[in-house]
């Protein structure tokens, strides 16, 4: 028979599970209303702050829920054996609620370790996988940001090319580099070899951004997931995130990767559990347990990990392609058309009355303690 102990660790456990499967819930309903949006062709960009505030609502949950894990990290290894036979076969696995999360975000069946000799579906009824396949035929949100990043404002234009503008910034960037390298004191020729390898390999990861043919052969083999121009779209909001117009999506793209983030802790809070709580043993769904989980994360379970990436792919201001007036024009929501030249005008009175009055300051000050004039002392 239970004892008391082991039934209040029961409780707790069917507490967090279900916590866990209200919060799923909760962040399905804000990523659907994210897509939705999303699948307009021609997307208000007044929304982009209702985007925002809702993928910040998925972040605020799933922090609650990696610091939940915490919770059952207060069950020592004997206290979790006393009732662990009374959980099998029910797993972890069979949250759909989850799976559909995974889905949803856009985390492809060829990226998923198996499970055991099968895929997660065998965890699931006829009725659950009816579920699961319908989920499937929705766009996800990866491919709805991919193509809401080939829309970028400004990445061509007929007065810019970015990748044009871009690969000539890294080709005066990189010319820099190697300079520095050859000037560096002391002429060591095996030091010099060796920061030139690295410069070398700088270069071939700036070439897969430039060269299309090598990002499609990355995106082939499961490397990158966005396309050749949504990268690019995604690179240049990182580079000109000051302007107006990029506000708000920098911080949209932000966001994908903190939820990425998040994921990711929530997978290794519950990895390091499952090893201090069963160690080498097989789970109660039947995989292998701890080795199953901890491969869950890698890269390879980030479904924006090329938004991670992109930091190999920035370059210092003092190289980043200066934007010409017309695509400025366009980035800058508050100052278009003619309102660009009145605040040129604005400015320049505003600098003439300044002069005036620096000038008006000189001379009374001049009068005033000029030899043979009585000033008034206060």
């Amino acid at each position: 028979m239970m004892n008391i102990f082991s039934l209040s660790f029961t409780k707790m456990c069917f507490i967090h599970c279900l916590a866990y499967e209200l919060w799923f819930k909760q962040i399905l309903f804000e990523l659907e209303s994210v897509c939705d949006f999303l699948l307009e062709s021609i997307m208000d960009e007044k929304k982009m702050l209702v985007l925002v505030s809702r993928l910040n609502r998925v972040i605020a949950i799933l922090r609650l829920l990696v610091d939940q894990v915490a919770v059952l990290e207060t069950m020592a290894p004997q206290d979790f054996i006393e009732f662990r036979d009374l959980l099998a076969p029910a797993s972890g696995f069979q949250s759909l609620q989850f799976r559909i999360l995974e889905c949803r975000l856009g985390l492809a069946m060829h990226r998923r370790v198996q499970y055991g000799k099968h895929g997660f579906k065998a965890a699931f009824t006829a009725g659950e996988l009816q579920i699961l396949d319908e989920e499937q035929k929705k766009p996800t949100l990866l491919e709805l940001v991919q193509l809401w990043l080939e829309r970028t404002p400004g990445l061509e234009s007929n007065e810019f090319n970015f990748l044009q503008q871009y690969r000539d910034a890294v080709g005066k960037f990189l010319q820099a580099e190697k300079e520095s390298i050859k000037k560096q004191p002391g002429g060591n020729a095996e030091q010099e070899a060796e920061l030139l390898k690295s410069w070398e390999k700088d270069k071939n990861i700036f070439d897969s951004i430039l060269i299309e043919e090598l990002h499609n052969k990355l995106m082939s083999t499961g490397e990158r997931n966005f396309s050749h121009k949504a990268t690019l779209g995604a690179l240049m909001i990182f580079l000109y995130r000051e302007e107006p117009r990029f506000h708000q999506p920098y911080q949209f793209l932000l966001a994908l990767q903190e939820i990425d983030s998040l994921i990711t802790k929530w997978r290794y809070a519950h990895v390091m559990l499952v090893q201090r709580q069963i160690g080498s043993k097989m789970g109660t769904g039947g995989s292998s347990g701890y080795q199953y989980l901890r491969a869950t994360i890698s890269d390879r379970y980030k479904v924006f990990v090329d938004l991670f990436n992109l930091s190999a792919f920035i370059l210092p201001l003092a190289f980043r392609p200066p934007l010409p007036e017309g695509v400025e024009r366009i980035l800058n929501v508050h100052l278009s058309g003619n309102a660009m030249k009145d605040v040129e005008e604005m400015r320049k009175r505003c600098k003439e009355l300044e002069i005036m009055g620096q000038n008006a300051k000189a001379r009374t000050e001049k009068e005033h303690f000029s030899p043979g004039v009585v000033g008034t002392s206060v």
